[in-house]
């Protein structure tokens, strides 16, 4: 059974399908080898299950994810942080992979490694109060997990280089200006948004949102003769 990570469902008529995929390791949610491991775990089983068709990634009312347990990297050898670094990215590329409308519901703080679980979601919704950051170069390491890959998915290359560089702190309004969320709200109705946004799309099927989102999310596999095979030389 999982100790940091727990899928919640919700028993509301509005909750009907909406599966919340929460961290629980207060006070700030660091993420340790464990829970990679666990948020791995959670994103498969959440990715499998027939009665879930779009998932709220979540930290509860006072912070979604402050980044890495720096603590616990500092006492690993060459080895085990590689291994970490692995479990790491596993980790994020299984709820990038969740076939399923995903939402992250971003209060107090996104940094680091944080940031980059709520960029594996496919939104984002933050309180108005809240702050992004890259701040992995603040303790001396780059961005893990291709964290630095898909933050300049999300707001362009330049920008990315920019916050990844400094390690600043990205507020709410920015944030939204530049890209990094979809939506900013008050803090106290981050989950009630983040519901609107994962019901958004619920009346489509399923089988046909997962490969709507695959062929977004991934390389194109051409079945056929492209439309350049039919073109033909005029004189």
């Amino acid at each position: 059974m999982n100790e940091f990570i727990k899928i919640v469902l919700g028993s509301a008529p509005e909750q009907t399908g909406v599966a919340t995929l929460l961290l629980s390791r207060p006070p700030t949610n660091a993420l340790t080898r464990q829970m990679y491991r666990e948020i791995s775990i959670a994103a498969n089983e959440l990715a499998q299950r027939a009665d879930v068709s779009s998932v709220i990634v979540y930290g509860g009312h006072e912070i979604f994810c402050a980044g890495d347990d720096i603590p616990e990297l500092r006492t690993l050898d060459a080895e085990e942080t590689a291994a970490a670094d692995h479990a790491l990215q596993r980790c994020i590329e299984a709820v990038a992979a969740i076939p399923k409308p995903t939402v992250a519901a971003v209060t107090g703080y996104a940094l680091g490694s944080g940031m980059n679980l709520a960029l594996a979601a496919d939104w984002r919704v933050s309180g108005d109060n809240a702050k992004f950051g890259a701040t992995e170069i603040l303790a001396g390491l780059a961005p893990r997990g291709g964290g630095g890959v898909r933050l300049a998915d999300a707001i362009g290359t330049s920008k990315a280089k920019e916050l990844v560089f400094s390690g600043r702190f990205v507020g709410a309004e920015e944030a939204l200006e530049i890209g990094l969320v979809d939506e900013m709200v008050a803090p106290d109705h981050v989950y009630e948004a983040a519901l609107a946004w994962a019901r958004r799309f619920s009346d489509h099927p399923v089988d046909v949102l997962a490969a709507a989102k695959a062929s977004l999310n991934g390389p194109v596999n051409w079945r056929g003769p492209r439309p350049t095979d039919r073109m033909v030389d005029r004189p």
